[in-house]
C-alpha cells in the first residue's frame, strides 16, 4: 500500500509539472501570436507606404543614380 501511495505521489508531481509547463507554453504561444499579428499589420502599412511613393514617381523615371563611394562601407 505504501509502494502505491509514493508512486500515486510522484505521478501527481509529474502532473502538476507538466501542467505548468503547458501554462507557460500557452503563454508563450499567445504572445508570439500577437507579435506576428502586430508585425503584418507594420508591414501592410509599409506596402501601403511604398506603392503610394511608387505612384508618386513621374512615369519612366528611375530612382535616383548612386554615387560609387556610397557602395562600400565607411571602413573600406
Amino acid at each position: 500500500l505504501r509502494y502505491f501511495m509514493v508512486l500515486a505521489n510522484l505521478v501527481e508531481q509529474r502532473l502538476t509539472e507538466l501542467e505548468i509547463k503547458a501554462s507557460y507554453s500557452e503563454d508563450l504561444l499567445e504572445s508570439l501570436n500577437q507579435i506576428i499579428v502586430r508585425q503584418q499589420q507594420e508591414i501592410a502599412l509599409l506596402q501601403r507606404d511604398v506603392r503610394q511613393l511608387r505612384q508618386q514617381m513621374p512615369e519612366g523615371a528611375s530612382p535616383a543614380p548612386r554615387a560609387g563611394a556610397d557602395d562600400l562601407p565607411p571602413h573600406y
